[in-house]
């Protein structure tokens, strides 16, 4: 199942695909998102129906969820990670921005980097959970730019103006119930050529383990998203560009750079 979030002249409605076609449900996304079971708890179809191929509805996609907590795992880059402890950062919820958006580069900062990553949108309320139990707390997946001011890195321990400058986390299309992220690809273009290739199998921790890691140090919940780390799919930005991140069977996010 994909599940967008689209502006309406009612306010954020759910939209869910439908074959060719999103339909439009009578509220936004719920919180909790899942069910009991585990399952998408939505809410009820509005009748309205938006095809896949409008020409408007690009302009029409918000950010697929409403995080109260985005959190991104740090030196998760690949093999050489698993020769360090798990570490993760907070970035704002005030990043976050849709499909399309433009995000301002404040050259005071340095080098803009943009991360393809696969972003998990948690489903319910989860606190220490066991490896079993993760499955059962992911809403799904989406496609997340985890955007880095890179020259603050060395000057910022904890990441906070490295990480959280505004529009700092594109997220979108859309979330995918079903996708996997074994070996899902991670593609950057900048102005439609292709400037990095890789996949969420290189990563140190996959997700079981970041999940696992993570409630044991904080309560997660409905909405929010979990930024699982950019394996070699990192690329230098500037002004005027477009920037295309897919992951593999989850779909493209495209945003803007100023």
């Amino acid at each position: 199942m994909r599940i967008a979030r689209l502006r309406t002249a009612h306010g954020p409605r759910a939209a869910v695909l439908d074959g060719d076609a999103w339909d439009v449900l009578v509220a936004d996304v719920p919180e909790p998102a899942t069910g009991r079971d585990g399952r998408p708890a939505l809410p009820a179809s509005s009748g309205v129906r938006v095809r896949a191929d409008d020409p408007g509805l690009d302009g029409a996609l918000l950010a697929p969820c409403r995080p109260r907590v985005v959190v991104g795992m740090a030196h998760n880059s690949g093999p050489e990670g698993r020769a360090l402890p798990p570490q993760a950062f907070l970035k704002s919820a005030r990043t976050v921005v849709g499909p399309g958006a433009v995000v301002r580069h404040d050259r005071a900062l340095g080098r803009l980097v943009a991360e393809a990553e696969a972003a998990v949108v948690v489903g319910r309320p989860c606190r220490d959970l066991r490896p079993d139990d993760v499955p059962g707390a992911i809403l799904g997946c989406t496609v997340a730019d985890d955007l880095t001011a890179d020259d603050q890195v060395p000057l910022d321990a904890m990441m906070t103006r490295a990480k959280n400058g505004t529009g700092f986390t594109p997220l979108g299309p859309w979330i995918d119930t079903a996708a996997t992220l074994d070996d899902a690809a991670l593609v950057v273009a900048v102005d439609g050529v292709e400037r990095a290739r890789s996949t969420t199998a290189g990563l140190s921790y996959d997700v079981v383990d970041q999940l696992v890691f993570l409630t044991r140090h904080l309560e997660l919940g409905p909405g929010d998203v979990v930024l699982t780390g950019a394996h070699r799919s990192a690329v230098p930005v500037e002004g005027g560009v477009e920037v295309a991140l897919e992951v593999g069977g989850v779909g493209t996010l495209r945003h803007r750079v100023a």
